[in-house]
């Protein structure tokens, strides 16, 4: 079949580490089940995996890819949930210690086919086509559970998302818009701002700005760059979130300010099974849709990657098989 994998790991050029050909068809466990990969998304994930991030050589070649939507063994149509937790954990997966994602210990959705835990698919909605679904297992998870698992917003709050452009920030923007929640975002881009006010952004600042007045709460994937920022956005008692760093991880903690005015940091990572069919839900209901850059066929997956680290995305990259 064909799949686009790891032959190699690089630092420096993730693009060259990156192979696209044939690869044996998936086995398949008990429990497992095949999907036919009709759409895949990618993740800054899939960029770490080639820098050798969560990789090591011995698990080489490994088949990138963690978000897929497509067809199962009983030709129904499902959506992968990507966190494989262990057979015996209960409860939420994503604290499950041996818990890991597609494309880590597995092969990935990067792939004509992909074996998963039966337990992993969820049904697509018939609203959502393949190529939307395929956005929502990592990005748009991750920030559904951000925003009303972690942060806990509820209509008529306000909330500054860190950043413009990204898969997870245009999902931040688009579900708390969607759900009556105001967002003001921070950008250097112009034409990242413009795009975000059309998300549904109410205010678009300078990234390090002085805003108008506090917030709720802070969705921060940026980094350390944005982290003071980040604390000094908040009101007392208001929540910051953090799910991210591509841009350092090395930051300062005001610590007087975190506990003089009693703010909450939480981290966050991924979703569970049912956070993904309670995100499939909202979409489904409220008409919200992922915002897809572009579509690239699987066999063009080096391109679609080289633009990814590029930083040319607003919204999201998704291979078409």
């Amino acid at each position: 079949m064909l799949a686009a994998y790891a032959e190699s790991l690089d630092a420096d050029d993730p693009v060259a580490a990156l192979a696209v050909g044939e690869r044996p068809e998936p086995e398949v466990p008990a429990g497992w089940a095949t999907v036919s990969v009709r759409a895949t998304a990618l993740n800054h994930h899939d960029l770490w995996s080639l820098r050798g991030v969560g990789l090591r050589p011995e698990q080489l070649p490994m088949i990138l890819g963690c978000d897929a939507a497509g067809v199962d063994d009983d030709g129904n149509p499902v959506v992968v949930h990507a966190v494989i937790s262990d057979p015996d954990w209960r409860g939420d997966e994503t604290l499950d210690p041996q818990r890991s994602l597609l494309s880590e210990r597995y092969q990935g959705t990067f792939a004509e086919k992909v074996a998963v835990p039966r337990r992993n698919l969820v049904p697509k909605p018939p609203a959502l086509s393949f190529e939307e679904a395929a956005c929502l297992p990592t990005a748009w998870l991750t920030a559904y559970r951000m925003l009303f698992t972690q942060a806990q917003v509820t209509p008529g709050s306000t909330v500054l998302v860190q950043g413009a452009g990204g898969g997870v920030a245009t999902a931040l923007v688009t579900l708390a818009a969607a759900a009556g929640v105001r967002v003001w975002v921070t950008s250097r881009s112009p034409d990242r701002a413009s795009r975000a006010l059309e998300l549904g952004a109410e205010q678009v600042f300078e990234t390090g700005a002085r805003l108008p007045e506090r917030v709720d709460a802070v969705l921060e994937t940026v980094g350390a760059p944005t982290w003071s920022h980040s604390l000094r956005a908040l009101r007392p008692g208001g929540t910051l979130v953090v799910a991210g760093a591509t841009a350092g991880s090395a930051a300062e903690t005001e610590l007087r300010r975190v506990f003089f005015l009693q703010l909450r940091v939480l981290g966050s990572t991924m979703g569970t099974r049912d956070e993904l069919i309670r995100l499939l839900a909202f979409c489904e209901r409220t008409g919200v849709r992922p915002l897809i850059d572009r579509e690239l066929p699987l066999a063009d997956a080096r391109e679609a990657v080289a633009t990814l680290e590029r930083g040319d995305v607003f919204g999201k990259l998704v291979l078409t098989v």
